[in-house]
């Protein structure tokens, strides 16, 4: 079994009140140094059977159409590090 994370952040064009809010708290909490913050959300997908480019290839178009609402939110698709090997990047 392996692991795929899907990572879907808002656009950088698109307004990100929930990054803002916690940018501004950030100093009140004792926290400097931080200039900007957004905020996105993080899937992590459980795979029966080996991850090759059929399953990315779903995994992708279930992100495109399903994860992510591609008008406002862009999304990366990440193949985790199984013990002892080193994960891909697609």
């Amino acid at each position: 079994m392996a692991r795929v994370v899907v990572d879907v952040m808002l656009k950088p064009e698109i307004l990100d009140p929930q990054g803002q809010a916690v940018q501004r708290a950030l100093p009140r909490l004792g926290f400097q140094g931080i200039s900007d913050v957004r905020q996105g959300k993080r899937f992590e997908l459980e795979v029966d059977g080996p991850v090759d480019d059929a399953a990315l290839a779903r995994i992708h178009e279930m992100a495109e159409t399903f994860l992510a609402n591609t008008v406002i939110e862009d999304f990366v698709v990440k193949v985790e590090a199984s013990e002892g090997a080193a994960g891909a990047d697609k």
